[in-house]
């Protein structure tokens, strides 16, 4: 196994802002708390240890004892429950949707960074004790964005929705057997094969809804390593974010913090983007088929799509009685977790981390302590036989990053037996064109934009020809740049990340039981670059 690592801002798949937070840009030092260091975990250790209630632990402790109730818990899990009741005891988070069959690659390089970083706490600070959690989206509603995956090219999908609605955790796994037979058809029949049936089996088939199924199938690949898995839709847990809600729904104050982080980051140079943009109110009214914005219009708060309409005192009574019906969105959800959890770190990409950049504010005006921020491990997995195509067209690491024109040109280029680079002859035109309008100067000046036109001419006619010789070549090298483009759609499908596409099962299929493992020993949360893994 050989391992490189590019730097993210040369891999171009990342956005300037995340780019400038990993090199800490100083304009941007503002969105965060403490960048994640090693050595800044002391100090967040401190500051969580005295903003997080000992009672709270008691809660915890409960609710996961019930929600692991009728699985089968490992050593590793059941010992980091019991150790979240003790003080000394802190979490590293990572959340994740619950996408059919854990969806893309990265749903597993989240969890792995987020173990792998509690491994390194421990070492740095043996003395308190750290717990790695998945917190499971039971709670999104977003259905079209989760009930698929990708294998081998090709989209296994549940079309099954039967008039769901409301939190997908809730969903019934009735009809996934269909999906099951469409996935074994493709898997074949070798000891890795059976075994990704026997998981999705046992996940899907064997569990009653969605978030049940989730949480089998994260505990099945990552109970021996102490993970946690968390489903913040518990009322006992909600009982802990009214106080917070009241004040976003009554007061708009996570509006209001918000939006001046917002007009704050459009004001930065260089521009970025934004990544969610704050609603006066920003939780859902949530029960059984139903998941839907509460809005105040007409001095009265209304559920869109029902009839449910509230007063203010209405609604007041209605938090508190009954706390599991109010559904924090992506902006009060981080606020959320960090309220129930004693978390010093939230490990995400990079879509992530630039919401919880929008946040800080926020936190600090509801007195919560803002998590560090940690950008998940990125992964490019190149197979033995996929480094063997790469080593025989002499392919490197940076080649294959480069987008599509860019990737054949620099390599028709190269293999070329003709120099298409019309570089020199630029120059030369260029010293020829000097004496001209030295010449022009001396004469009469009002040629100079003759000359200066011509030059012009003369340099878009070098560079039409460079266009049309290295399309010739093309052709010319047709085989050889067939295989080179082959080699990048399979590392790079859609022209996207690998992560972003392809499922666990692909590579399942060929290193088993020991892909998890290689993971667990390659990927390094605090380097902060992208890791090639040549098996």
């Amino acid at each position: 196994m050989d391992i490189e690592c590019l730097p993210f801002d040369r891999t171009g798949y990342f956005t300037d802002l995340i780019c400038d937070y990993i090199s800490e840009k100083e304009t941007i030092s503002s969105l965060f708390n403490r960048y994640p260091r090693l050595e800044n975990f002391e100090a967040q250790i401190r500051e969580k240890a005295t903003n997080y209630p000992d009672a709270y632990r008691d809660i915890l402790y409960t609710v996961l004892q019930d929600q692991y109730r009728g699985f089968e818990v490992s050593q590793e899990t059941e010992t980091h429950i019991k150790k979240l009741k003790e003080p000394i005891t802190f979490t590293v988070v990572t959340g994740h949707q619950l996408n059919l069959f854990t969806g893309p690659l990265y749903f597993l390089y989240k969890i792995v960074s987020t173990i792998n970083l509690t491994l390194e706490l421990k070492k740095a600070y043996p003395k308190y004790n750290y717990v790695p959690v998945y917190w499971m989206a039971t709670e999104d509603h977003d259905f079209d964005e989760i009930n698929y995956f990708n294998f081998k090219g090709k989209k296994i999908q549940w079309n099954k929705k039967d008039g769901q609605e409301g939190a997908v955790g809730h969903f019934s796994t009735e009809g996934l057997d269909e999906v099951f037979e469409t996935f074994a058809d493709q898997l074949g029949n070798s000891d890795n094969a059976n075994h990704l049936k026997t998981l999705f089996q046992d996940a899907y088939l064997k569990h009653d809804n969605l978030a049940k199924a989730t949480r089998y199938l994260a505990n099945e690949l990552f109970a021996e390593h102490g993970l946690v898995i968390l489903d913040g839709d518990d009322k006992r847990l909600k009982k802990l974010l009214i106080p917070y809600a009241q004040k976003d729904i009554f007061e708009n104050l996570s509006f209001q913090k918000v939006s001046e982080t917002v007009k704050g980051i459009e004001n930065l140079e260089p521009s970025y983007g934004i990544q969610v943009n704050p609603r006066e109110i920003n939780y859902f009214y949530l029960k059984e088929g139903l998941r839907s914005r509460i809005v105040f219009q007409d001095d009265r708060f209304y559920v869109l799509d029902s009839e449910l309409q509230f007063t203010r005192e209405e609604l007041e009574r209605e938090i508190n009685e009954h706390p599991e019906r109010f559904s924090p969105n992506v902006i009060a959800r981080p606020l959320y977790q960090e309220v129930i959890l004693p978390n010093l770190c939230y490990i995400g990409g990079g879509g992530e981390i630039a919401y919880w950049l929008q946040l800080k504010e926020m936190f600090a005006a509801l007195k919560v302590t803002f998590p560090m921020l940690l950008l998940r491990n990125s992964v490019l997995i190149i197979t033995e036989k996929q480094n063997g195509k790469l080593k025989k067209m002499n392919l490197s690491v940076q080649d294959i990053f480069l987008k599509r024109s860019s990737f054949i040109n620099k390599k028709i280029r190269e293999i070329s037996n003709i120099d298409i680079d019309f570089e020199p002859q630029k120059r030369l035109l260029e010293e020829q064109f000097k004496a001209l309008y030295d010449l022009a100067g001396q004469t009469d000046k009002s040629f100079l934009g003759a000359v200066k036109a011509q030059e012009v001419k003369q340099k878009k006619g070098l560079d039409n020809l460079e266009k049309r010789l290295l399309k010739a070549q093309k052709r010319k090298l047709e085989d050889h740049v067939t295989r080179m483009t082959e080699i990048q759609n399979e590392l790079f499908p859609n022209q996207s990340l690998q992560e972003r596409n392809v499922n666990f099962s692909e590579l399942y299929l060929e290193l088993g039981k020991e892909l998890v493992p290689l993971l667990m020993k390659s990927l390094h949360p605090l380097q902060l670059e992208f890791s090639i893994i040549k098996n």
